[in-house]
């Protein structure tokens, strides 16, 4: 399914978000200017995009896999609606345990276009049964947690 995003560049030098292969859930987001994130501290890195969504949609940030795993690299916050249209920034936590360095046009980020479910909330006195239940983290065992 395909919809129309239109993308604002709120300056001259700031990189339009991409998708990496054909079929790719997130577009990339990249950094507009240099930076560096401290070991263990967060930062707002703007990307010097706006957009704005179809009514009924809403965009996501999200973390890049490789970041996280190789440099400590977290994405905090990040639902965007569909009404706002200033810039896209990108708040980034370094839990590595060396500064970050960021360079203008790196893929910092992730967003995700994607439709919102309204849910109807129906306050009950009990839940329905499932095979899990109120069991809680490591509840499928197979692992050392």
């Amino acid at each position: 399914m395909n919809i129309k995003v239109k993308v604002k560049k709120l300056r001259e030098d700031a990189v339009l978000p991409s998708y990496a292969r054909e079929g790719d859930a997130g577009m990339d987001l990249c950094a507009l200017d240099s930076c560096v994130v401290g070991a263990g501290k967060r930062k707002l890195i703007a990307t010097g995009i706006s957009m704005e969504l179809p009514e009924g949609y809403f965009a996501s940030i999200r973390g890049k896999s490789g970041l996280a795993y190789k440099k400590g690299i977290c994405i905090l916050g990040g639902v965007i609606e569909w009404t706002y249209r200033g810039d896209y920034g990108v708040i980034v936590l370094n839990t590595g345990s060396e500064d970050f360095v960021v360079n203008a046009g790196d893929k910092v980020a992730q967003v995700v276009v994607a439709p919102v479910a309204t849910a109807d909330v129906v306050e009950v006195e009990e839940l329905g049964e499932s095979v899990r239940g109120d069991k809680r983290f490591g509840s499928s065992g197979g692992s050392n947690i």
